[in-house]
């Protein structure tokens, strides 16, 4: 699927550059499609600088937790519903508890331990993969569920409105909540689709209406809360929570008698080796994207998606924020930039802005998942991966909109 992927960003690229030529008359656009390539080869390297410090930092750590018994009590304590969700995972292996911990860090918004531990998680998925080359069904639940970005604190969202001056930085703060969950459950119910898991399973059930029971109470915490109080509050929760793992790793670590230094040494080199393996698919996928970009056929996406919706007589205000939705399953970078440009244009409070940030805080940059999760494995046939998860940010935008509508007319 990957190869069929990334030879089709090129293509697609290739056409809509010779539209622009043969039609437009910009022949400028083979050079910035050239330029393209070497900025993304140069980003990738710069990815990869931020990538083997972030994990080398917290697979060290991540190893004083496993010698310190954590992951293994965590796996064993969630077993039972593994076995339901991926049968192929026995009771009690470690991938469990490193799955477990991955999410939490997504929900809490520490993409900077997220992806370490996701890393090192697909790592041991792939120790029971038949397979060296093609994905499992572990494998894609866990791509698919981390593609989702089921998010509770989007602080950077605040953030980039705060700086924009917004009124009220945490306006959208339910309806991006309401639309990474529609995100989330749908990437889910595809995966459960096509590898036919028994969601009647009371387990399975119990376990899905307890995380909505959860859910609906920590907003309803939340929203209790003043407006000016909910971002400070978010950025205070992320970091203790960050910081509170970290402190709890070496304590029970140093309190089971493991050698907390050596073992964080021995964690951080593996880090470094996995680091050192992602950088072909790094600038792969991140040069097939910038071509795509450099092209102009986003640009002509987006025109043929408002002329649709004009000939329709719908209301076309969404459209504007439909840049945003584009890029964001091919770059963070882009998608950030996108939201900055459409709350500069438009005004921070405006609906298309609105809407933007809503966008960007319920999707995900869903082919560097892809690369980055994938490529530490040696994975190539992603099976329904790319299916399932652009599903999800399918999803993830429509809800979006429906939210941003009911919010904000």
């Amino acid at each position: 699927m990957l190869n069929r992927l990334w030879f089709g960003f090129f293509l697609v690229a290739a056409v809509a550059a010779l539209a622009q030529w043969l039609v437009g008359g910009n022949a400028g656009v083979f050079a910035a499609m050239v330029a393209s390539l070497f900025d993304m080869a140069r980003l990738a390297v710069e990815v990869m600088i931020l990538l083997f410090g972030t994990l080398t930092l917290w697979l060290g750590f991540l190893r004083i937790a496993e010698q310190a018994g954590l992951v293994d009590r965590l796996a064993r304590l969630l077993g039972p519903l593994f076995a339901r969700l991926m049968p192929g995972v026995p009771r009690g292996h470690p991938a469990v508890g490193l799955i477990t911990l991955n999410f939490a860090a997504n929900v809490l918004g520490l993409d900077n331990a997220a992806t370490p531990i996701g890393l090192r998680a697909m790592r041991e998925l792939q120790t029971l993969n038949p397979s060296a080359t093609t994905a499992s069904d572990a494998q894609v639940l866990f791509i698919v569920l981390n593609a989702s970005s089921l998010t509770l604190l989007p602080v950077s969202i605040f953030m980039y409105r705060a700086q924009a001056g917004a009124h009220d930085p945490t306006l959208v703060f339910v309806p991006i909540l309401l639309a990474t969950s529609a995100s989330t459950l749908a990437g889910f119910l595809a995966v459960a689709f096509a590898q036919k898991i028994r969601l009647r399973d009371p387990l399975v059930l119990v376990c899905l209406l307890g995380a909505a029971v959860l859910l609906s109470a920590f907003v309803s915490v939340l929203l209790a809360l003043p407006a000016a109080a909910l971002a400070p509050l978010s950025s205070l929760l992320g970091n203790l929570a960050l910081f509170a793992i970290v402190l709890a790793f070496l304590v029970i670590g140093a309190w089971r008698k493991v050698p907390v230094y050596e073992s964080f040494v021995d964690g951080a080199r593996q880090g470094f080796e996995v680091a050192r393996d992602l950088l072909p698919y790094l600038v792969a996928m991140l040069c097939a994207v910038g071509v795509l970009r450099a092209s102009g056929a986003l640009d002509f996406a987006l025109d043929g998606v408002r002329w649709c919706v004009h000939a329709l007589g719908l209301d076309t205000r969404f459209v504007d924020a439909l840049p945003t939705a584009l890029v964001k399953p091919l770059s963070g970078s882009a998608a950030r930039a996108m939201l900055i440009e459409t709350m500069k244009t438009h005004g921070v409070d405006s609906f298309p802005a609105l809407l933007a940030a809503t966008v960007q805080g319920s999707t995900e940059t869903t082919f560097y998942v892809l690369a980055v999760y994938f490529g530490a494995v040696g994975i190539r046939r992603t099976r329904h991966a790319v299916g399932c998860a652009l599903l999800a940010d399918l999803a993830g935008v429509l809800a979006s909109i429906a939210v941003c509508y009911w919010f904000f007319g």
